[in-house]
């Protein structure tokens, strides 16, 4: 594993509010200068500067002020026009002309091309404004392979004290790759700097995850080998690549997607109860998961490729990445022994959603008379949609009204839109650079977690097996369907959700 403390002779100074967020406090943040590099990309536009206006505009974030930085040559006031229209065209909450006028007089930008300097004055001026309490964050909203050059510049410029880095997936390529980065980046950051971002942890209904299993008596108890038959976790998307080909073509769905959220996702299914509600706590369980996740074996993968994929910019004509994967995988624990985790996700499908299922054992019938219907629907499933607005189905058998004894599925929901404080509900990533300012881990990833998934991921990577086509707006590839046998896949639903 990654030495988590850096090399370098220089003495890194730490906020106090991180003993605080330990702690699982929720009190205000120290006032934060942003320094958001890539901040003129496509994440930046649609998630990273809505998000931060709302958060400035709000009562949950400190004071912020953003320097900008990118490849662009562009004004301060060239970004401010290109922030506004981010905000105006992305954003969840809209913004009072007061509120856009307070958030746009605390936006600068830095050309990268200018160096180290201006951008070290650039935050010089803004913790002018904010006071002697001013922490950084910069958000590092560019491809891994610049990841690094971003960080040494961050230590030329002398920015590294007082900070934490944010940094976007994939995080390496391969347990090599991941290693020699992490490697990279503590020679400048410490660990306890460093926030791997996985947005999908970051959304209302992953954190439910943890509230259903651990604050209620009905279903901990339940949450093992014993009950629970098998679990799905389910993501495909309906959008294409566009202009990220040339990027995807380097990655695929297994790097992009499995490594650096599904996985996330099961460790939060997974994950025994921690001590207490706190990010080392949290972390530990997390990291335990991933040591017990038996290798990806080949035979155990189905992988898939758009019909056209090769056809788009930046591809090869003889290219072997794939849109599309679908594996079964296990832990080798004493609660999850024999359990199988089937996981898929892709481009160009069906629909879009973000399902986790959990399909219970199935009672016996043998008291039920024949034809009343009992096992028709399959397992029991108690089923968690990750859209941004929250939903929670239990689904189960209930006696159909009229004579005789004829059973049918029924369903419990719940959905954040049904109770008072839907309008609390933060956007993924509002919530994760909020818990990066004051410093709390919990929904990151850590430099042994990620190493331990590339290390179970080797025998897939070393040994991919051939990528089927698939037609867009399906399923994905035939194949999947003997992947899961004797089970099936919950997508599509045999019901809807339903609606307020």
């Amino acid at each position: 594993m990654s030495d988590p403390t850096p090399s370098s002779a220089q003495t890194i100074s730490y906020p106090a509010s991180d003993a605080r967020a330990s702690r699982g406090a929720l009190e205000r943040a120290d006032p934060h200068v942003v320094v958001l590099f890539g901040a003129t990309g496509d994440l930046a536009r649609r998630k990273l500067l809505p998000g931060l206006a709302h958060l400035a505009a709000s009562e949950l974030a400190p004071a912020i002020r953003v320097v900008g930085t990118s490849l662009e040559e562009m004004s301060d006031e060239e970004f401010r026009e290109f922030a506004r229209t981010a905000v105006e065209e992305f954003g969840s909450h809209r913004l009072t002309p007061e509120q856009w006028d307070a958030f746009d007089d605390h936006l600068v930008y830095v050309p990268q091309s200018a160096g180290p300097g201006p951008l070290a004055a650039a935050v010089a001026s803004a913790e002018e404004h904010l006071g002697p309490n001013a922490l950084r964050l910069h958000y590092l909203s560019v491809p891994p392979k610049a990841a690094i050059a971003v960080i040494k510049m961050l230590r030329e410029a002398d920015l590294v004290d007082r900070s934490r880095v944010v940094m976007e997936k994939p995080f390496g390529t391969d347990l090599a790759s991941a290693i020699a980065l992490n490697d990279q980046v503590h020679e400048t950051f410490d660990e306890r700097q460093v926030f791997r971002i996985d947005h999908f942890l970051g959304k209302e209904a992953a954190q439910n995850i943890l509230a259903f299993r651990f604050a209620n008596g009905l279903f901990e108890p339940i949450w093992n080998r014993n009950f629970i038959d098998h679990i799905q976790i389910d993501i495909p998307e309906t959008l294409g690549l566009d202009q990220r080909a040339n990027f995807y073509e380097a990655t695929g769905a297994y790097k992009d997607m499995v490594v650096t959220h599904l996985f996330q996702v099961m460790a939060f299914v997974a994950m025994e109860p921690p001590t207490a509600l706190e990010p080392r706590a949290i972390s530990e369980e997390k990291n335990k998961v991933f040591r017990s996740l038996l290798p990806i074996e080949p035979q155990h993968v189905v992988r898939g490729q758009f019909a056209g994929y090769t056809a788009l910019d930046g591809v090869p004509r003889d290219s072997d990445t794939e849109t599309f994967i679908a594996l079964k995988c296990g832990l080798d624990n004493w609660r999850w022994a024999g359990v199988p985790f089937y996981l898929r996700t892709g481009k160009k499908m069906a629909e879009g959603a973000r399902i986790i299922s959990i399909a219970f054992k199935e009672a016996p019938r043998s008291m039920f008379p024949a034809h009343s219907g009992v096992g028709n629907a399959g397992p029991d499933h108690l089923t968690f949609d990750l859209a941004d607005e929250s939903k929670v189905s239990l689904s189960f058998y209930g006696k159909r009204p009229g004579p005789g004894m004829r059973l049918e599925k029924l369903s419990m929901q719940f959905s954040t839109q049904e109770t008072e404080r839907a309008g609390d509900v933060l956007e993924a990533y509002e919530r994760l650079i909020l818990d990066a300012m004051r410093g709390d881990h919990t929904l990151f990833t850590t430099a042994e977690g990620i190493e331990s998934l590339w290390e179970r991921s080797a025998p897939l990577l070393e040994n991919p097996p051939e990528v089927k086509s698939y037609p867009p707006g399906t399923w994905g590839p035939n194949a999947i369907h003997q992947l899961i046998a004797p089970h099936a896949w919950r997508l599509p639903f045999e019901r809807v959700w339903r609606e307020k």
